[in-house]
């Protein structure tokens, strides 16, 4: 019984450590991809071997924007403006290699038509991530920010659910694609 124990603890602990492995470490650059496949790089990923990481957008890249009575950073198009909004609520911070949720919800964009006044919460942009060969990935799904605007209940730092995830169509957004690498 002792040694059935055992081989199921270590092949737990050699699943954790290939996982680990495929998690990349180290400072990574953040772009957000147009239509045309040109990169707009926008910060830096740091990750830590433990999967922790910082995310740093490049502040000389974004210009403040006033909108909806509060300022936000924003990368001006000529028919769209892409507003980064800071998640609001509690965010570990932490990557695995078969969870990237921490870091989807820490780049979560709005935009806004460059002539529009103000903002509409349903415009939101979430970039779903996949990870592969040590880069990261990642496609535009639209999702209606107002299911942030209530805090989650206690102990779910992942209010947004598949059903808030829609498919976009990549050629009416400046910016369909993410990519860290």
């Amino acid at each position: 019984m002792k040694a059935q124990i055992l081989a199921v603890l270590l092949a737990f602990s050699s699943l954790n450590a290939v996982q680990a492995a495929e998690l990349p470490v180290g400072e990574k650059t953040v772009f957000l991809l147009d239509r045309a496949g040109g990169r707009q790089p926008i910060g830096t990923l740091t990750i830590a071997p433990t999967g922790h990481y910082d995310l740093r957008l490049a502040e000389n890249h974004f210009g403040d924007i006033f909108l909806s009575m509060r300022p936000f950073k924003c990368l001006t198009g000529s028919e769209k403006h892409w507003c980064h909004v800071p998640y609001p609520y509690a965010n570990e911070r932490r990557l695995k290699a078969d969870d990237l949720t921490d870091l989807e919800y820490d780049l979560l964009f709005l935009w806004k038509g460059a002539t529009d006044y103000g903002i509409n919460m349903w415009n939101g942009v979430y970039y779903q991530l996949t990870l592969a060969d040590g880069r990261f990935s990642g496609t535009l799904k639209e999702v209606d920010m107002d299911v942030l605007s209530v805090p989650p209940e206690q102990g779910n730092l992942r209010p947004l659910t598949a059903s808030d995830l829609h498919e976009a169509d990549p050629d009416s957004h400046w910016l369909p694609g993410i990519l860290i690498e």
